[in-house]
């Protein structure tokens, strides 16, 4: 069944009260991985819950990182929309750690940040290869 089938063009969408609440993020090792976003985030790592180690985003939505070891880990991207008084610190874990962070999705701009939209922001991989990026203003869409 078509969108235009479940809803006329002159009807309006529903939209409130839809919220993520969770998502899987496929590691080769997950509690590597999770610890490495929390280290950078200013984050704790919760308990493990079944296969899943879950790292809580503080907006009740967790990334729930789920071990994969019988196949390449595809990479994803991931956004996190950041307080500006806490990105300078992220910035500065990763430099810490020796991770590489770039102003450009495709890693090109190294050890620079961009001025998105009137904030901050940048972009650097995880321990699989996925594409996180920290930025402190949302994206204006049209």
């Amino acid at each position: 069944m078509s969108p235009d089938q479940l809803y006329p063009h002159d009807a309006d969408l529903p939209t409130a009260g839809v919220h993520l609440n969770h998502t899987a993020v496929y590691a080769s090792d997950r509690h590597l991985s999770a610890e490495f976003i929390a280290v950078i985030l200013g984050l704790r790592v919760g308990a493990p819950f079944g296969p899943f180690v879950p790292v809580d985003l503080g907006n009740g939505v967790t990334l729930d990182y789920y071990e994969k070891r019988d196949e390449p880990i595809q990479s994803q991207h991931y956004a996190f929309l950041v307080p500006e008084d806490r990105f300078d610190a992220m910035i500065g874990r990763l430099e810490a750690v020796g991770v590489t962070y770039y102003a450009d999705p495709a890693h090109t701009d190294a050890g620079r940040i961009n001025r998105l939209f009137g904030g901050r922001g940048a972009y650097f991989a995880d321990p699989d290869g996925h594409n996180m990026e920290i930025m402190t203003r949302p994206y204006v869409r049209p």
